[in-house]
């Protein structure tokens, strides 16, 4: 089962205005059969060790203080700094930092927590155990903006200050991305690389200059003739580029769009030690097109969006298909059941960046006069490590990953378990290291 990324027909507007079928239109993740590469980094490795050239890598676990169950999705990072990384799954991290710049010291933010910091001094103290506690937010109402308006304004104020709180300057990210493809339970292929992300600014929106080039990757895949199920749905690393709501929300973000939702205001939330008004919404009226249903996260004081959790409607099968499905074999079943995003962005001295995306679809396919069907699910995340401001570069023509090439192709066959060197990544769960065991063998 070979993956491939490549380009999504262009179709009637009005027949795919959905926000998956816009935000990935020019990548496809090829399903034949199952994907793969593999990340290597072990989990549970030494806290603070030398790495490389001579950087030191900070391993350690986030928990929450009162319950001591373990956080995923934390964004760790480099006090001072624009070099991060997220918690996996199971709470594991690693950051690989200078020796100079490890005397900022570290931090934890995350959706409903106080900030929490680590001086150089407490991660030394800590050696081999390092552990980052998390105190859930307790804020009193006097620390909090009521807004008593209609939710929809509010929603409305914080695209019109999109060019204020967003970028003007070209960044270069360097990220890390991985999708992974599950048969139930068990995984059939991974894959990951390391990128670099090139974006425009936000006042012009112009995402068709943004690229993505592929600087290293690798891949692991199942030998099963069983495993195999050539589907082509949407995916492949330039989800960087597309899955930036803020930039290209044309099909939600938008005053024509926003018309075809109900939108409630729910109870605050803290994010990075700031009050956010969290804003459902909920589709409430019928379209041509698939539409949505999830919050968002827009900070208090400067209407900026720090965070996005929706999923596609699946009341209309055949409109969620649509969004997702390029090419399947005649005679296959394709029955979508999930198709959800998390998207997060960080704030640092005014400006609000894109910080992680991630992307689940599950899906279930049989064969027609064939008894049992099974269950598939593909999840893709990408998370930025590293940002540079920019004046007038750019990745090249030539070098940038393009719609219709296959990100199978652009990676190579796993290896060593060095492979990934002084580049920041997401560590693997335990359960993912322990399927790409099984697979090696």
């Amino acid at each position: 089962m070979h993956g491939e990324t490549s380009s999504l027909p262009q179709r009637n507007r009005n027949m795919n205005r959905s926000i998956l079928m816009k935000t990935m239109k020019r990548s496809l993740l090829y399903l034949l059969g199952c994907l793969a590469t593999l990340q290597a980094a072990i989990a549970q490795a030494p806290t603070a060790t030398d790495a490389g050239r001579g950087n030191i890598v900070i391993t350690g676990i986030v928990k929450e203080q009162d319950s001591r169950r373990k956080l995923d999705n934390v964004s760790i990072k480099l006090a001072g700094s624009n070099v991060g990384t997220v918690s996996n799954a199971d709470g594991v991290f690693s950051l690989k930092v200078s020796r100079e710049e490890l005397s900022h010291g570290v931090t934890a933010s995350h959706i409903g927590y106080l900030n929490a910091h680590l001086s150089a001094e407490e991660i030394e103290r800590q050696g081999r155990n390092i552990t980052i506690w998390m105190t859930p937010s307790d804020f009193s109402l006097n620390e909090v903006i009521i807004y008593g308006g209609d939710p929809r304004d509010l929603v409305e104020e914080a695209i019109a200050k999109i060019p204020d709180n967003y970028p003007e300057q070209e960044q270069m990210y360097t990220a890390f991305y991985r999708e992974t493809i599950q048969k139930r339970r068990r995984y059939i292929s991974v894959s990951e690389a390391v990128v670099d992300v090139y974006k425009t600014g936000y006042a012009t929106q112009e995402i068709y200059r943004d690229k993505v080039q592929v600087v290293k990757g690798r891949r692991l895949v199942s030998q099963k003739r069983s495993d195999t199920l050539a589907v082509k749905v949407v995916g492949g690393p330039a989800i960087a580029l597309h899955m930036d709501l803020v930039k290209h929300g044309d099909d939600l973000l938008n005053l024509r769009e926003i018309a075809h939702y109900d939108f409630t205001l729910e109870t605050p939330a803290s994010l990075d030690n700031r009050m956010h008004h969290v804003v459902s919404f909920r589709p409430r009226h019928v379209v041509d097109y698939a539409l949505y249903s999830g919050r968002l996260y827009i900070e208090q004081k400067s209407l900026s969006l720090t965070r996005a959790v929706y999923e596609v409607d699946m009341s209309d099968r055949y409109k969620a298909t649509r969004c997702i499905l390029h090419k399947k074999p005649t005679g296959l079943r394709f029955m979508p059941r999930e198709i959800s995003f998390l998207i997060t962005y960080k704030q640092q001295e005014g400006k609000t960046y894109l910080n992680y995306v991630s992307n689940t679809i599950r899906f279930k396919c049989d064969w027609k006069r064939r008894l049992f069907s099974s269950t598939y699910t593909t999840h893709a995340e990408l998370v930025m490590v590293d940002r540079t401001d920019l004046a007038g570069e750019s990745i090249k023509l030539r070098d940038s990953f393009r719609p219709r090439e296959v990100f199978y192709d652009k990676v190579d066959e796993y290896w060593d378990e060095d492979f990934w060197k002084d580049y920041n990544i997401i560590e693997p769960t335990e359960s993912l290291e322990s399927a790409v065991n099984k697979l090696k063998k």
